[in-house]
């Protein structure tokens, strides 16, 4: 249903789960293996795995801390888009890695939840995509201190609203790994 013409495809689109990123957020190794699972999925139904890695001045590029976590191995073949906003569509390439792969519908994972997810999503609806959040493929670190909910909260809220986000002739929705349906 996306409003981007000639856009018939899928892709799967993992955001930022890279080792510095992931240390400390809530539930890494559970939300790390749902990413794996998915990612498994869509190679085995030919769809794009689109990895995005993040990189600011307390994440240099290059770093180990930049790197993607081990459990997540990228295929040659598959893109890397980088970034420096929290939406990933900002200032990347991101939308001529999905124009050249005529994708108009993202299934979104990674972290963080209040940050690059959110922003990310939003990015996409606003863009004409649909976009799909993978509700147990997402996390976030515990920011309670300056006054945010704790994580588990933050990722309960993020799900319950973007079941429910519509936009003109787009879909948005959140399912969990096992729902994933990348046709």
């Amino acid at each position: 249903m996306t409003t981007l013409t000639d856009r018939p495809h899928t892709a799967l689109l993992v955001v930022d789960v890279q080792n510095d990123v992931m240390a400390g957020t809530h539930n890494r190794d559970g939300v790390v293996a749902n990413i794996a699972v998915l990612v498994d999925k869509a190679r085995a139904e030919n769809v794009p795995v689109v990895w995005v890695q993040h990189s600011a001045d307390h994440l240099p590029s290059g770093s180990d801390g930049w790197r993607y976590v081990p459990e997540l191995i990228q295929e040659e073949a598959e893109p890397v888009v980088h970034k420096r906003y929290p939406d990933a569509f900002e200032n990347t390439d991101l939308e001529a890695v999905l124009a050249g792969r005529k994708v108009g519908r993202l299934v979104v994972t990674g972290a963080q939840t209040d940050e690059c997810i959110r922003s990310t999503l939003h990015g996409a609806i606003v863009r004409g995509y649909d976009a799909t959040l993978v509700g147990d493929a997402h996390t976030t670190e515990d920011l309670s201190e300056w006054g945010a909910p704790a994580p588990d909260k933050v990722i309960d809220h993020t799900n319950l609203y973007w079941q429910h986000h519509t936009a003109p002739g787009r879909h948005a929705g959140t399912v969990n790994t096992g729902s994933v349906n990348f046709g």
